[in-house]
Order: C-alpha cells, then structure tokens, then sequence
C-alpha cells in the first residue's frame, strides 16, 4: 500500500510540472513540454477475441477477487463497513495513469502506470463497492502525452484505448445477469470512452434500458453535443434512475483552462468541435440543487502518501455547480497536497470528495431503477 500511494504522490507531482509548463509557455514549445510521444505512431493489433476472459485483464472483477487477496475496487477506509448489497453490476473506466513517452498507448505489462492504475480503482470505484460487482478492465490506454498535442495520431491512439474498452464492456455483458441492472462510471479519459460506449455500444440497444446510472467524472461532458447522443438525461434528483451525473471539482479561484486545452482535441459524440458549459450534477445532493453546503458532505476519503494512509473525513468540503463555467466548485476545500492541479484544479478527488455521498447515491439510483422495473 504505502509504494503504491507514493506512486501516486509522483504522478500527481509529475502532471503538475508538465501542466503548469504548458499554460505558462504553450507556443511551438508546447509540444516537447507536454510529453509528446517522441516515436513513431504504430498501429497496434487488436487485442486476442477471448483477451478479456483471463483474470490478468481486469484490474477489478468477482474473478480477480478469487485470484488476488487485494481487489483494489473492494477498499474500504478504516471504520467503513458494507451498508447493503445492491444488486447492480458497475463497469468502471480508470482515468490516465500512462505518462511515458515511447508508446502512444501504455502497454499492458507497464508496471508503473498499472500501479497507478490500481490506486484510481482504489479511490474512484470502491465508491460503488456496496453493489453486486465492480469489472474494471485494463485497457491500452492513450498516454498523458497524446492528449496535449493535436494530431491525427492523438485519435489512433484514443480510437486503440476504445477498442480495448469495448472488448472489455462485451466481455463484462457475458459475464453477469442477462437482466440485472448495470451501473457506468469513468474519470477523465475513461469518461471520455464511456460516453463514446454510450453512444456507440449503449444507445438503442437493449442495454440501454439496463443502464442504472452513469458516473462521468473529469471530463467536460456538452449538454448539447454529448448528452443527447448518449439518449440519457441529467441527473435532477437522488432517486432518479437512468441518467447521467457529471461533474469536475475545481475550488476557486477557478482556471479550468487546461480541461479546455485536453478536450479541444476531441470533437464532441455529434462530431462537433467546440463546447458549451458542461453539464454539472451536485454529486453532495444527487443534482436536485446547485448548491450544498459543508454539512451535506457525508465523508471525503482522503489520498494518503508515504507518511499517511486513506482515511474519512468529516466534516468535508460543501460545493456548488457554476452554471456559467460548467464547474463545481467547491467550499473549504480540504488540504490535498501535491495532488491538487493548476487553476485549483481538484479532479484528481472527483469521486474521493463526495466517496460517502455517492455510495449513498448509486444505493438510491439502483433501488429507483429495481422499484421501476418491479412494476413493469
């Protein structure tokens, strides 16, 4: 555990210098300083059609459980217990733990990014650890770098991760209920691919009426461009099953200009280029309200290091959604370290901010959903 947090710290450290070199030179220097590959882009073979039937492709999984003491998904901090078992089955998408610069996407055996990897599955999906089964997959994710410059080659590499993921999203509707209800999270580039699979794999199948709720954390998701190509609407209330809660945590003062920066580079689901605010739902009360104060927050799961470990903190952070930006921003906000971005940038902690209050939410989410399809 304690290797595993200090790769975190220097990941966390690693994209602070690289970010802060891009906003302050950007420019034709902008290219080196942001960890552009520095080889050639190669276009990667799928991945073997039964890739994702072995335990060692999934970072999460009932399977991985059976095969590892430690599934990362089933972390509880000290003093949390299992309030309930839901019946929903979670498929997670990690957010960007590659930063290397001789593969446009991480390869499968990089030992320090899937350990980066497993430590977002630790903090990000163990929020949904109360239901039925947290699948999350490895994938050949694009690298940091990909996401900085604006080339054909940054899509390949993107188009190779979403192919990865889409093996992996198959290979998860194989493996649990033909009819149970299906719960969709990602952070930043895995939010990215998964309102791609909503688009591309969920909409208008009948998957979709499966769809529980969807967690898209990080990554600017366009109420006018993206929401309507996933055929789900916003989230409004806590008890609302089958919609999206979308979110980017930021304290103020607010500079959000190097969210603007990585999602220019991809066009919208309708193919547009350009985005509108983006959407923002209240992870603090469900997206009934803007607004939430401090004592909305039921515990915030605080990062550890070499000297610290994970711990709940109560009372947390309050937060309100800015229409006008599309953020969230949030109030007394907590003391995180290296771990906090330029522009106050907190979306490392997207779903370690809110980790009680969005156990609570998926729980309401899935009993909606599971109460609506009873009485059909």
């Amino acid at each position: 555990m304690k290797s595993a947090l200090v790769g975190f710290a220097v990941l966390m450290v690693a994209l602070i210098v690289i970010e802060s070199a891009a906003l302050r030179w950007g420019g034709p220097l902008i290219e080196p300083i942001l960890m552009a590959p520095r080889v050639a882009f190669v276009s990667l073979p799928p991945l073997p059609a039964t890739a994702y039937d072995s335990p060692a492709m999934w970072l999460a999984g009932p399977r991985v459980a059976a095969d590892r003491a430690d599934d990362p998904a089933q972390y509880l901090p000290p003093g949390v217990r299992h309030d309930r078992q839901g019946r929903a089955y979670v498929f997670f998408l990690h957010p960007t733990t590659f930063l290397g610069r001789n593969n446009w996407n991480a390869p499968l055996d990089h030992a320090d990014s899937r350990m980066r990897a497993e430590l977002a599955v630790r903090t990000m999906a163990s929020v949904f650890n109360d239901e039925a089964a947290i699948y999350a997959p490895r994938y050949r994710q694009a690298a940091m770098g990909t996401f900085l410059i604006d080339r054909a080659d940054s899509q390949r590499a993107l188009a190779l991760a979403e192919g990865d993921a889409t093996m992996a999203f198959a290979a998860f509707l194989r493996a649990i209920p033909p009819t149970a209800p299906i719960v969709l999270a990602g952070h930043s580039q895995g939010a990215l691919i998964m309102l791609r699979l909503l688009r591309d794999k969920v909409r208008g199948t009948p998957v979709a009426d499966r769809v529980a709720a969807v967690y898209l954390a990080g990554w600017p998701v366009s109420p006018a461009h993206d929401q309507p190509q996933t055929g789900l609407p916003g989230c409004t209330r806590p008890d609302q099953p089958h919609c999206v809660m979308a979110w980017m945590s930021f304290a103020r003062p607010a500079d959000p200009q190097r969210v603007h920066l990585l999602a220019a580079h991809y066009p919208a689901l309708d193919g547009q280029i350009g985005h509108d605010a983006p959407l923002c739902t209240n992870p603090l009360n469900g997206g009934a309200a803007d607004a939430a104060p401090v004592a909305a927050n039921a515990g915030s799961l605080l990062i550890g290091d070499e000297y610290t470990r994970a711990a709940m903190v109560r009372p947390s952070v309050g937060a309100r959604c800015d229409r006008a930006s599309g953020l969230l921003l949030i109030t007394a906000p907590l003391y995180m370290g290296a771990e906090i971005l330029s522009g106050n940038d907190y979306t490392a902690h997207d779903y370690a901010l809110f980790w009680r209050n969005l156990r609570a939410d998926v729980a309401q989410r899935t009993s909606a959903w599971q109460r609506r399809h009873s009485d059909t």
